[in-house]
């Protein structure tokens, strides 16, 4: 079916209401604003017996994907068995302990205070190389980092 461009003009205003409901509810499905807090959030067991609290989850308004999550991994254990990649980024912020970031073959120290990042879809993968227990938030970005566990 072709339209000519009056009859186009003439469904134009009747579509902007459509438009305007569905960034409307686009913007129903992203994560509201807050607070949230650590004694509220629940908590799982996960590989090699670290702790993992899950912060928050959903979508940004912009559409993103979002995931943030505290991990306690105790000395020699690490969250996942092998490297591994996916599409989102992630970036990891160390509160105690020491964790070597590996990203694509190559291993960084990362301590107290330090920030660390893998851009999507990069091999890589953390283990606890410290004597005590490391703890850690990941604040994972982009596609699917919402459906993670």
């Amino acid at each position: 079916m072709c339209l000519t461009r009056r009859e186009l003009c003439f469904l134009l205003p009747g579509l902007l209401p459509v438009a305007a409901n569905l960034q409307t509810l686009a913007q129903e499905k992203s994560l509201a604003s807050g607070a949230f807090s650590f004694d509220k959030a629940p908590m799982h067991v996960a590989n090699h017996d670290s702790q993992v609290r899950m912060m928050l989850r959903g979508k940004l308004a912009t559409g993103e994907g979002i995931e943030v999550h505290q991990t306690t991994l105790p000395p020699g254990g690490a969250p996942t068995a092998t490297t591994h990649h996916h599409p989102h980024s992630e970036m990891w912020l160390i509160r105690e302990g020491t964790i070597e970031l590996t990203v694509n073959g190559k291993n960084f120290r990362l301590e107290p205070g330090s920030v660390g990042f893998v851009a999507s879809n990069e091999e890589h993968g953390i283990r606890n190389v410290g004597t005590t227990p490391a703890l850690y938030f990941v604040v994972a970005v982009g596609p699917g980092a919402e459906l993670q566990e």
